[in-house]
């Protein structure tokens, strides 16, 4: 079984990606420094934080949702922030979570370097 981990990237103007950083947990992307200098260096164009849940859920975590009120209270102003999972890709749009029907340019790489192949959602 290939080895999965949480992976986060830092998503610019014009979907480029300014940064990224990655785990070896599939389940956790610890704190660390150097993201927190990364944010604060690029946050002019820093315009998304995305991540991979690479064993699930598609859907932001308690932690997710602290770490994403400390960047939008430390930058003062809102951000796009984004889970990728097998299941798909959500994103936070003006305080509601939005499941993307049309994913960027960056999702599927973010799947392969997290160990993870896009599982399609079953429509109930």
């Amino acid at each position: 079984m290939a080895t999965t981990r949480e992976v986060c990237l830092l998503i610019g103007r014009d979907n480029q990606v300014l940064w990224s950083d990655e785990s070896d947990n599939p389940f956790l992307l610890p704190d660390s420094r150097e993201r927190w200098e990364a944010i604060w260096h690029f946050r002019a164009e820093l315009e998304e934080v995305a991540h991979s849940h690479p064993e699930g859920p598609l859907g932001f975590s308690a932690e997710d949702e602290s770490t994403m009120s400390a960047l939008t209270s430390a930058l003062g102003r809102p951000l796009r922030f984004s889970v990728v999972a097998p299941g798909g890709m959500v994103a936070r749009v003006e305080g509601r979570d939005v499941l993307l029907a049309e994913e960027p340019w960056w999702a599927e790489p973010l799947r392969r370097v997290s160990g993870m192949r896009r599982q399609p959602v079953a429509l109930a």
